[in-house]
């Protein structure tokens, strides 16, 4: 297993040099200066040249880009041109509040979602199935901004039971923590839960089509017993599949939510940085982005034998 999860560390290092390659270039054709939005129109021509040359973008792209890679060779990931922060340090203090959702909301949609496809399948066709169709297709078709901004609505507007505006840390205030990430939560975990339930239904229609799962159920064991030992550990396995490309895509990409509830989560922190054209913070957050996307998906891969022993590392 050592070797397996060494080999997949080391094949991860091309991925990243081709992300850091194509973020590097991608950012520079977006149009505007970073040092012009810095200084405003009132800077005369000489303090943008300087600081220019202070902020090293008045070297060759090449020069960038190779005195970029060293440094995050490094562990260096540069400063914030708009405010001279660290980027690494200010990347996982962002990635904390994201991952504080998206890893709760994953979570509650699996334990949900994977019974109800399981018991849609196996009641295919009736009307408890189709209720689960139903409810999977309406969660599915509905964006995830919209359904927050109706839970925000409801609950801080009309309700007040639950803050509308702002954050505050677990360092902080452990229990008002909590309030502010209890609709964020939630409506992530209802926009996730269709996806996963229609994936768990369709894998554990598949596998109770096998020759091994009527052969049990010939045997006379319970239900519950072909279920639970035979059917969920090869059904569950798509399943997790796709669990681990959402958890992916969410710990990088939950900007919008960010925004509409107002947290300064990793998201929001990339999209700020775009219009602010900070060059070592966008490159910072794309990078580490696709770093966590890799690593989710290893972890996703040592955990199939666990649900299939037929799966080995290799």
């Amino acid at each position: 297993m050592g070797a397996y999860v060494l080999k997949r560390l080391l094949a991860t290092i091309p991925t990243l040099l081709l992300v850091a390659l194509a973020v590097f270039v991608l950012i520079r054709l977006v149009p505007g200066d970073p040092v012009q939005l810095m200084l405003g129109d009132a800077a005369s021509t000489e303090e943008i040249a300087e600081q220019r040359a202070r902020l090293g973008l008045d070297q060759p792209l090449p020069a960038q880009f190779m005195h970029w890679l060293a440094q995050v060779a490094s562990g260096d990931l540069g400063r914030s041109i708009t405010n001279g922060v660290a980027v690494l340090p200010l990347l996982i203090e962002r990635f904390q509040v994201s991952a504080s959702i998206v890893l709760v909301a994953v979570l509650l949609a699996s334990l949900i979602a994977v019974p109800l496809g399981m018991l849609a399948a196996w009641r295919q066709n009736s009307a408890c199935d189709l209720l689960m169709i139903a409810a999977a297709t309406l969660l599915l078709s509905i964006p995830s901004f919209w359904l927050g901004l109706l839970l925000l609505l409801l609950f801080g507007v009309e309700l007040g039971w639950l803050p509308v505006v702002g954050y505050v840390s677990f360092a902080e205030d452990a229990r008002q923590a909590l309030t502010y990430l209890v609709l964020p939560v939630v409506t992530l975990t209802l926009v996730e839960i269709g996806m996963i339930a229609r994936m768990a239904r369709a894998s554990t229609i598949e596998v109770l089509r096998l020759d091994y799962v009527t052969h049990a159920r010939a045997k006379g064991l319970p239900e519950r017993t072909v279920l639970g030992r035979h059917v969920f550990p090869n059904a569950f396995a798509p399943t997790l599949t796709l669990i681990g490309l959402i958890l992916g895509n969410l710990l990088g990409g939950i900007a919008v939510l960010e925004t509409v509830f107002t947290l300064p989560g990793l998201g929001r922190l990339l999209v700020d940085a775009i219009f602010a054209r900070d060059y070592p913070v966008v490159q910072g957050c794309l990078l580490f982005t696709a770093l966590i996307y890799v690593l989710v998906n290893l972890v996703i891969d040592l955990c199939y034998p666990l649900f299939d022993p037929r799966v080995a590392y290799e």
